[in-house]
């Protein structure tokens, strides 16, 4: 879905929002029940959440897939489980990019397949398990914060710096998943992110997240820029973050187009983008998440930007993860003596 306007900060006085309090209240209801009944399971493998409190983009798949890296650099054999969001496949799956499509496993799956061995399982649990049978040394859970089916090790809670927490109401009359006090308390630290260069982290923001440690992250291309200009256009929970970025890496970005979250492009679509971006003299942009949606056809006439996560204190973090989960940090090599 595209989050409507009164979403953001200032909005709770809108009337729709107000009009749908009543429908956010039972929601909340039905996730606090959820939690109460649930009984989390363990399947012996240390379990790292990142998650958040809101609906839309945070940055947590560029968040697991910085530390998918750092865990492979480390030994520790990490796999990636998601729900697969968009996808049609219920798993427990295996991804697999030369054979699945976004329609299977959904777009965030095929990006964690580039990444570590991947997993889709609407039944975290088993899912997980899938995963520990198949040798993960630590499993790396994109979203399911709100999940309470598995024990996890140590739950990063991903904050956008310049969203917030929206107008601070449940979904539907607001962003949140559940009220922000309610996710802090889970919270083993918290992941501020924000455009290039490390987010500022507003003072509202930094006194809720109160003694929890702190960590900023950006994200960067992994290239140079292809020429431009350019007619911009993606399908993620915040596309605004793609056009800032855009904007900030000094783009001539001529247009905007903005979709819904995991929108599932159609070739009549995407032909009347390369007629727009014709008419401006300019080429068209997206992301890597929309790229792995595009039908495979459709993609010559367009440009992906592929984008990393880096953090503040990436050393402190794992630090972090390794002293929850017993999960060792080798040593570094010792200098022969002269």
């Amino acid at each position: 879905m595209k989050p409507p306007a009164f979403w953001r900060a200032g909005g709770e006085a809108h009337i729709a929002a107000q009009l749908l309090k009543p429908a956010a209240a039972l929601y909340a209801a039905a996730h606090a029940r959820n939690l109460r009944r649930a009984r989390a399971e363990a399947v012996g493998v240390p379990i790292i959440c990142i998650g958040n409190a809101t609906l839309g983009g945070t940055g947590k798949t560029p968040a697991t897939l910085a530390l998918a890296a750092a865990f492979s650099g480390l030994g520790w054999r990490p796999h990636i489980l998601s729900r697969g969001h968009g996808g049609a496949l219920k798993g427990p799956l295996a991804v697999d990019g030369a054979q699945h499509r976004a329609a299977d496993v959904g777009d965030e799956a095929l990006l964690h397949a580039n990444a570590a061995p991947a997993w889709v399982s609407r039944d975290r649990v088993a899912g997980a398990r899938a995963a520990a049978e198949a040798g993960a040394g630590v499993i790396l859970m994109d979203d399911g914060y709100q999940n309470p089916s598995l024990t996890k090790d140590v739950s990063i809670l991903v904050i956008d710096a310049e969203a917030g927490f929206g107008n601070g109401l449940g979904f539907p009359a607001g962003p949140l998943r559940e009220p922000p006090q309610a996710a802090l308390s889970r919270a083993d630290a918290v992941l501020f992110t924000g455009p290039l260069g490390a987010a500022s982290i507003p003072p509202h923001l930094m006194r809720a997240a109160g003694p929890l440690p702190k960590f900023r992250a950006w994200l960067e291309p992994e290239g140079p820029m292809p020429p431009g200009p350019y007619l911009a256009f993606a399908g993620i929970g915040r596309p605004e973050r793609f056009f800032t970025l855009l904007r900030q890496l000094g783009a001539d970005v001529k247009a905007e187009q903005a979709f819904a979250d995991h929108h599932a492009y159609r070739g009549g679509e995407l032909r009347g983008l390369v007629r727009q971006a014709e008419a401006l003299g300019a080429r068209l942009i997206t992301t890597e998440k929309d790229f792995v949606r595009l039908p495979p056809d459709e993609r010559q006439a367009i440009t992906m930007l592929p984008v990393s996560m880096r953090f503040d204190d990436e050393n402190r973090l794992v630090d972090l993860i390794a002293k929850k989960t017993g999960l060792a940090v080798p040593s570094p090599p010792k200098r022969a003596a002269p």
